[in-house]
């Protein structure tokens, strides 16, 4: 005989306790959580196990709101679209979409936490030395820097930095990751003799290490924000309607390229 703790231990959480006619997430009732705890708390105290409000929780909320879409160019918006046209159903195609999410597209939040972390360990004092031994095992791109099509200026990171700026000014944040940020950009600026500035990746990251998220959070994060325009853009083109949309109108072929 057994107390069926062998069943009941299979699965431990601390994130949900239920019984019929009661529902607890994170030890709370969840009828007050209903209509008194907006998304974005609701999304951090199920993931980080406590409330955030007040000006913590507007830059947490404002970090998600910058990054849900980028338009049908980005692979996971096209991919949501496409599959929208092949007869699946539209959480298949959002499904598809978040399945696109990877360490290039959509893990640059997670890689900037990093990188700000270990310029923060190493101090200002050792930040050339920090970004070359990133560069010896990461490549030379820095993750958070740049962008391919917004120039000179991703427009959604200066307003995240400036809200940072605001709640470092109130003693909200330390604003220690902000600094370190910046004085990554300006190595750059000096490097290339061109500005590099930080983008949508680099600011959110700001935000996600500000808060004290660990770097693989910093992708989820994104990934949930992310999944707001693949629902969006997934319906959209159900709404439009087509069939089996490629990514290229079929006017257009490959190149054929024999050995």
């Amino acid at each position: 005989m057994t107390d069926n703790k062998d069943v009941s231990d299979w699965w431990r959480t601390k994130i949900i306790d239920m019984e019929p006619g009661r529902i607890h997430l994170r030890g709370q009732p969840v009828q007050d959580l209903i209509g008194t705890m907006g998304f974005a708390q609701m999304i951090w105290l199920m993931v980080m196990g406590e409330q955030i409000d007040g000006p913590h929780a507007k830059l947490f909320e404002a970090a998600l709101v910058a990054a849900v879409d980028h338009g049908p160019q980005a692979p996971s918006i096209a991919a949501a679209r496409m599959a929208a046209t092949c007869g699946v159903g539209l959480q298949s195609a959002m499904a598809t979409g978040l399945n696109m999410l990877g360490d290039v597209h959509g893990g640059a939040g997670e890689q900037a936490v990093a990188l700000y972390q270990r310029a923060l360990d190493a101090g200002p004092d050792s930040l050339a030395a920090t970004l070359d031994t990133w560069r010896a095992t990461h490549g030379r791109y820095l993750p958070g820097f740049g962008h391919r099509f917004h120039k000179p200026v991703d427009p959604r990171a200066p307003r995240l930095l400036a809200l940072v700026d605001e709640a470092a000014s109130q003693g909200v944040v330390s604003g220690a990751v902000a600094r370190i940020a910046r004085a990554i950009e300006e190595h750059l600026a000096t490097e290339r003799g061109k500005p590099v500035p930080m983008n949508i990746d680099g600011a959110t990251a700001v935000i996600y290490a500000e808060l004290g998220c660990p770097p693989p959070l910093a992708r989820g994060f994104f990934g949930l924000s992310r999944s707001v325009g693949i629902l969006a853009h997934a319906w959209e083109q159900i709404e439009q309607g087509g069939r089996n949309k490629g990514p290229t109108p079929p006017t257009y072929r490959w190149t054929y390229d024999p050995d």
